[in-house]
Formats: C-alpha cells, sequence, structure tokens
C-alpha cells in the first residue's frame, strides 16, 4: 500500500502533534497536578488514536493509555506509543517530558521517534546524528531518576566513577545518552514496553548499545507488554556496565 506520508514522516508528524496538543492543555485547561496529568494523558491519547486510524487504518497499535488488543500479537506492523511520558515531570510544569512514537514490524522495531515538546525537539530514527563521542578527559555520567532512582545505579556508578544528573522521563534519559549529554542510562524494578520503545529504536540509530540489564535483548510487541530493565549507553561502555550489575545486584532492583 502506497502512503501520502512515509512512517518517518508520520512518526515526526504524531510527536509534534501530540506535543502541541499536550502543551495547549496545559496552557489552557485551568487544571494542576494529578488532574492536569490526566487530562493530558486523554487529549493526547485521543489525537494519536484519530490520527493513526486515518493515516494507517490497518495497522495494531499498543498504547500506555488504551485498552490492550490480542490482535496486535498477529499482526505485521504494530505502532507502540507512549501519548505523555513523564505524566509526573509535566504536571509539575517541567520540560523533562516526553512523546514515544515507535513502529514494530514482523518481529524488530523499525523506526522511533522522541518528541521532547519543552525543548521544542523532535528525535527520529531515521535522521538521528551518531552519538557524539565524550570529551577527552570527562568524567562518565549517568541519566538517573530524579524522583526513584533504582537500587541497580549505584553499583554500576561506581563501577564507572560516574556522576548522576537526575531528570524526568525514560524518554528524556535516553534522549540524553543520543544527545551525548551523558554516557549511559541504567533501569531496573519496572517499566513498560511503551517506555522505552521509541527511544531504544532512536538509540540504536545513533550508533548505541541497548539490552535488558543481563545482556539479552529488548523484545517488542510481547504478549506481555512488561519490560522492567534495559541499558542503553555508549558501546564501549556495555561491557563494564553490563559486568557491575551482574557482580552487584541480582536484576531485581
Amino acid at each position: 500500500m502506497t502512503y501520502a506520508l512515509t512512517d518517518a514522516a508520520l512518526s515526526a508528524l504524531l510527536a509534534n502533534a501530540a506535543g502541541d496538543e499536550l502543551l495547549r492543555v496545559r496552557r489552557e485547561s485551568g487544571l494542576e497536578g494529578k488532574e492536569l496529568g490526566k487530562a493530558g494523558d486523554a487529549a493526547a491519547q485521543a489525537l494519536l488514536a484519530g490520527l493513526l486510524a486515518e493515516h494507517r487504518p490497518d495497522d495494531a497499535v499498543l498504547s500506555e493509555e488504551a485498552k490492550d488488543s490480542e490482535a496486535r500479537l498477529s499482526a505485521d506492523r504494530v505502532w507502540i506509543i507512549d501519548p505523555l511520558d513523564g505524566t509526573r515531570e509535566y504536571s509539575e510544569g517541567r520540560a523533562d517530558w516526553a512523546v514515544h512514537i515507535a513502529l514494530w514490524e514482523r518481529g524488530e522495531l523499525t523506526l522511533g521517534a522522541v518528541g521532547i515538546p519543552g525543548e521544542e525537539l523532535v528525535l527520529v530514527s531515521d535522521t538521528v546524528a551518531p552519538a557524539p563521542a565524550p570529551a577527552d578527559g570527562a568524567q562518565i555520567s549517568l541519566a538517573v531518576s530524579r524522583s526513584r532512582p533504582p537500587a541497580v545505579t549505584e553499583p554500576v556508578r561506581e563501577a564507572l566513577d560516574a556522576s548522576l544528573l537526575p531528570m524526568g522521563s525514560a524518554g528524556v534519559k535516553i534522549a540524553a545518552v543520543v544527545r551525548g549529554q551523558v554516557d549511559a542510562y541504567v533501569h531496573a524494578g519496572g517499566q513498560y514496553q511503551w517506555d522505552s520503545a521509541a527511544p531504544v529504536a532512536v538509540a540504536r540509530a545513533a550508533g548505541l548499545h541497548t539490552s535488558r540489564i543481563d545482556g539479552s535483548p529488548l523484545v517488542y510487541n510481547d504478549a506481555d507488554p512488561y519490560l522492567p530493565d534495559l541499558v542503553v549507553c555508549r558501546p564501549e561502555l556495555a561491557p563494564r556496565i553490563l559486568a557491575a550489575i551482574a557482580e552487584n545486584t541480582d536484576g531485581d532492583s
């Protein structure tokens, strides 16, 4: 089938449109806190669902904000989306939240777009630049949750003698590795496929290492959407990070 928009162009359109809608809701709704977060989630989901139904009516969708369907398990193409990653940061008026748009095809992620509306930025896997090399002699840095840093972070920080940079959503953290703002992001203790699919697709396109914390592949469009842990880092750091995790944790925290 021939579409008016390529998948890459559509992913960028979706990320931009949802970002604009989320900013509008935050600016105009008069809501605060959890109510603002709920309104933003709902508005972005409705917009994305409508655009996907219009532009890719035959594709399946897995979204944090919509009821799952077993139909996606037999589909060749599945959009994996998180309309608002970092609801807490969004509701607090911060900029470190994101919109995730990923496309999975026949067993693999083939496309990802991560929108960071607070910075007027969209990273798309087909155009993202290679992750920049660190400055000579620079201390290694790790992105870490500003509200719920996992226990796995400390052994990795110690093994690498790294500094920590707290920030919001998973998409923003992985984008920070892609952009060279930090060298790695390590998470364990709970995420879902929509939390990482789009940023992982972008990270892979930028030449970064992506895996589970035991080094196994990240699998998407699985029957169970739970995907609790990941490592995204510069490739040369992966052996040290994975070894530190294996030596110092049981993988459960």
